[in-house]
């Protein structure tokens, strides 16, 4: 993987597939909270919040396999740990107060990663930038147009998930030059090895709190692509 400190700008017109969130904007923060609110208000006699937190994990993977990502299976994971952890029954009152750890996260305010904004407002006069994130569609396109980077983008992609065949469609669809394109993001599972394996360039960009379904070991990139990481989103302007 390339040091940040190797400066060595890209020729014009590259193509960058940019992540969303923890990319661009705060999210998984706003999830942390939401489970600490929950766990505290299970507050299970047997089980520890870490153990909470792993069920909830599963429930989460379980979930989203079978209704896909989205504050409505967020929603949908903390109502089925609760009713499998808890000894006392379901009720309306409870149900609702479940669904609410959810909604604050739906309430909140876009809060943009340092320097993205001018960071984008630079690359885009040089470079094809499109928005790839997965998730509801709805949910996602929303955040986006409430964050005010919309017009930085030529095209908007939510995938239903990140793997090298939905890159490999989009690269297609669009027209890119894997050897000119490259996906940025947060998430080593979802951002980098995928686009990898789909024969794409790849910026890893870590965040503190990148949602621990997406932690997984950043793989080398084969011969011929090339895999950098960087410390923050600015720094993208030194290199492209």
């Amino acid at each position: 993987m390339n040091s940040p400190t190797q400066i060595d700008r890209r020729p014009l017109h590259q193509t960058l597939l940019i992540d969303a969130d923890d990319t661009l904007w705060e999210n998984n923060i706003y999830f942390e909270r939401a489970i600490t609110s929950f766990i505290s208000y299970l507050d299970h006699r047997v089980h520890t919040a870490e153990e909470v937190r792993s069920h909830l994990n599963q429930v989460e993977h379980d979930t989203i396999r079978a209704h896909g990502y989205g504050l409505h299976s967020f929603r949908r994971s903390l109502v089925t740990c609760f009713e499998q952890l808890s000894d006392a029954p379901m009720t309306d009152e409870k149900h609702h107060r479940i669904e609410s750890f959810a909604q604050s996260i739906a309430n909140q305010e876009i809060e943009l990663l340092p320097n993205v904004a001018p960071t984008l407002s630079e690359l885009a006069t040089r470079h094809r930038l499109i928005l790839v994130t997965k998730g509801d569609h709805d949910e996602q396109t929303g955040k986006l147009h409430r964050s005010g980077l919309a017009p930085h983008f030529t095209a908007v992609e939510v995938l239903s998930e990140k793997h090298p065949q939905a890159y490999e469609s989009l690269v297609s669809h669009h027209a890119c030059d894997s050897c000119n394109t490259w996906m940025i993001g947060n998430s080593p599972r979802s951002d980098v090895n995928p686009a990898l394996s789909a024969g794409l360039n790849a910026i890893f960009i870590p965040h503190d709190f990148t949602w621990v379904l997406e932690h997984e070991a950043v793989n080398q990139p084969p011969a011929g692509q090339q895999l950098l990481e960087l410390a923050s989103f600015a720094e993208l302007t030194q290199h492209f």
